[in-house]
């Protein structure tokens, strides 16, 4: 798997430059048209997390890899894409029509009370991708069309509305399938599971085969937020109907099955840093999830 791309090399690889502002503390920023990051000599999107997060307007037939799912996109899709989920595109026409923002968490979060992970396009498995009708298409278009204008302006105040414009696109999104609302912990149980949440998905995504996944146990997650077990289990299951183990197996197979696709690891590596101290143990743990050996899923 590819170490994380930093913000400096996006820049670098899709414009050989790097813009004046980027070290500001307010946090960087900036809009592209899609169609203009399409230099011939420009090298392609490489299956890698990102240290910024994303927001694309893309038209055509595209496939999206994204973790370990790979979805088909068509027509115009709104793309949401945070640091903790590494992805790539893929093209499946000659369509390259389209517009992107960019930006560091702090521009976000500096001058509103709002917690990126809150929202349900940014949280892990939530929903990123939003399909527009040709309305909901005009309308994206044109918030990124007053993005694109302003970016280069003289504007004393121009960041305050880029701001304004990268929240219209986000509520937009959220009205476009209004069931998804933003989540309120509205008890202690949702407050403990929110952070066993947080907890878990700080320790992916694995780069390295020397980084080790360490909170393995219902008991590992209980001791590091200060509760008994018996306390943690009963929380996330009321919250959310599965167990504390149930929650833990399915992200590592969902980083096991990441691994075998997109790097060249073998088991045995892939199993030290998923925290499996014989490969045999991770096997048997990979076939009972997937009903796959990790060899044969690999082939798939």
């Amino acid at each position: 798997m590819a170490v994380t791309e930093t913000i400096e090399d996006f820049y670098k690889q899709k414009f050989n430059w790097l813009p004046d502002n980027l070290s500001q503390d307010i946090g960087h920023f900036n809009v592209f048209r899609l169609e203009d990051c399409y230099r011939p000599e420009a090298k392609p999107i490489v299956y890698a997390r990102r240290d910024f997060y994303k927001i694309s307007m893309v038209r055509g037939k595209n496939i999206v890899h994204y973790a370990d799912k790979s979805i088909e996109i068509e027509g115009c899709t709104l793309v949401f894409f945070n640091p903790t989920v590494p992805y790539t595109f893929e093209h499946h026409d000659n369509i390259r029509s389209g517009a992107f923002c960019i930006f560091r968490e702090s521009f976000f979060t500096e001058m509103l009370r709002r917690n990126m992970h809150d929202l349900p396009m940014f949280m892990p498995n939530g929903t990123f991708t939003y399909s527009l009708n040709a309305q909901q298409e005009a309308d994206v278009a044109q918030v990124f069309d007053k993005m694109l204008g302003e970016i280069n302006s003289e504007y004393r105040f121009k960041y305050d509305l880029l701001r304004n414009y990268l929240t219209e696109l986000i509520h937009y999104a959220l009205k476009i399938q209004p069931q998804e609302v933003l989540y309120q912990h509205p008890d202690a149980n949702s407050r403990i599971t929110a952070i066993f949440t947080e907890l878990l998905e700080r320790q992916f995504p694995i780069e390295t085969p020397s980084q080790r996944f360490n909170l393995r146990s219902a008991k590992d997650f209980a001791d590091k937020l200060s509760v008994h077990v018996n306390h943690l289990n009963r929380a996330i299951r009321q919250t959310t109907g599965k167990t504390t183990t149930h929650h833990i197996s399915q992200r590592l197979a969902s980083e096991a099955k990441a691994l075998l696709k997109h790097t060249t690891w073998n088991v045995s590596e892939i199993s030290y840093c998923l925290g499996f101290e014989e490969p045999a143990h991770f096997n048997n743990f990979f076939k009972k999830l997937t009903n796959a050996t990790p060899s044969s899923y690999r082939t798939v």
